[in-house]
């Protein structure tokens, strides 16, 4: 009896490609429209592919992966869709590679019971290292920022001629968005600036950095 052979890809976004992935199936006797393809980002995990593989695949099937984390996410996810695609749907995986995650060999309890045991170590290291990683860019970011090092956009200064801006704004000659276009900003920094200029704490920006009076003042 021949065994249906499918294989599942997913890249994270709609730049990266799926070649690496495809060449490693392509080793396989997989029939071309049943691979599926998944470009979705981390953010937005609904996989309307693989949702679908799911739906397709029957008891005694053989799903083909390059690497475990195509399942899911993270630790928990893996798990879940290994579960899900093993015991509820009764479908082999092989895992290129990880030869040792292959359900199709040694298929005692004690087969299985070593297959979900490797699952369960690999995908807790994917996940240690995925959180190292966060933790890492996080003090990183953390360095920066105690060298001074700033993030962002730049901060947007008044110019040198915004008291005579201003006074024409309290005369009503412009509306707020107006002056806002004026000093090059929008609606919301203006209003912080306005409220700092009132208090005397506005911001000086650096010489190289101030900007230009504006002398245009079309209603």
């Amino acid at each position: 009896m021949s065994v249906t052979t499918y294989g599942y890809v997913r890249v994270s976004t709609k730049e990266q490609h799926e070649d690496r992935q495809l060449i490693a199936l392509s080793e396989f006797d997989i029939p071309k429209h049943n691979i599926y393809i998944d470009k979705i980002s981390g953010k937005n995990f609904e996989r309307p592919a693989y949702r679908r593989l799911l739906k397709k695949m029957k008891k005694g099937s053989l799903l083909i992966i390059k690497s475990i984390d195509r399942l899911g996410r993270n630790y928990d996810e893996v798990l879940e869709q290994w579960r899900v695609i093993t015991k509820e749907k009764m479908v082999d995986i092989k895992v290129i590679d990880m030869p040792l995650l292959d359900t199709t060999y040694g298929k005692d309890l004690l087969g299985n019971f070593i297959s979900d045991l490797v699952l369960a170590v690999l995908s807790y290291a994917a996940e240690l290292e995925r959180e190292n990683i966060r933790q890492r860019q996080a003090e990183g970011i953390a360095a920066a920022l105690a060298r001074g090092v700033k993030f962002g956009q730049p901060p947007k200064y008044l110019p040198d001629n915004f008291p005579e801006l201003y006074d024409r704004w309290m005369a009503e000659e412009y509306n707020a968005a107006h002056l806002a276009g004026l000093c090059g900003m929008s609606r919301t920094t203006l209003f912080k600036r306005v409220k700092e200029y009132r208090s005397g704490l506005e911001p000086q920006p650096p010489r190289e950095n101030r900007p230009k009076n504006i002398s245009r003042f079309e209603g």
